[in-house]
């Protein structure tokens, strides 16, 4: 074989490869490790990771919550959640600001829910807005979510509660609050009956 064609199938090779591994790979955690600041908006202001979610609470008059509220659990969208919105979304979502404002408190809990809660578990949560938010940790492979959301680095404690960092915002009833029920098992067929035993022939008469 020529070194062309090495080359070419080597490159053939890698791809196939890297395409495996993108199918298999875990979602990809924040640039940066979050490290609290002080209280959790505090935190997502000055961590550079969230200026999309900082700017959409300004907006909506709930960055006083998340500064003063104590005990309270976030899940706080990256930047690049937000740029993964389709083109328009977010201005679309920024001229209904009572409806960006449940979305965003549909991303608080008022309670304090680390990962220990959630791990090996499924189920609704409470949200902020009323709605429920269905928290999973029941992956084999230990992968937190929260509703359709991966959780990309979790129980970043601040002063007043936590944060859950998250790669997309979370769609209220996106999942189903309990697990499928498993189609029931066919009936086994019953055994077919046993054959009769074959009669035996008459006994010949002797003269």
């Amino acid at each position: 074989m020529t070194f062309k064609r090495l080359f070419v199938a080597a490159a053939a090779v890698s791809l196939i490869a890297g395409a495996a591994a993108a199918q298999t790979a875990p979602p990809a955690a924040p640039a940066a490790k979050l490290v609290a600041n002080g209280d959790i908006m505090t935190t997502l202001r000055t961590s550079g990771q969230f200026n999309t979610f900082v700017k959409v609470l300004d907006a909506t008059n709930l960055s006083s919550l998340l500064q003063k509220q104590p005990n309270i659990t976030v899940f706080a969208p990256t930047d690049a959640a937000f740029a993964a919105l389709p083109a328009g979304k977010l201005d679309q979502m920024m001229a209904d600001k009572a409806g960006l404002q449940k979305l965003l408190v549909y991303h608080l809990i008022n309670a304090r829910v680390d990962s220990s809660k959630m791990k090996g578990a499924r189920g609704p949560v409470p949200a902020g807005s009323g709605d429920k938010i269905v928290l999973d940790g029941s992956a084999e492979n230990g992968q937190l979510k929260a509703e359709n959301a991966n959780i990309v680095q979790a129980d970043v404690a601040c002063s007043n509660g936590l944060i859950q960092v998250v790669d997309q915002m979370l769609q209220p009833n996106s999942v189903p609050e309990a697990n499928p029920e498993p189609p029931p098992a066919a009936e086994a067929a019953p055994p077919p009956p046993a054959p009769e035993p074959a009669a035996k022939p008459a006994a010949k008469k002797k003269k």
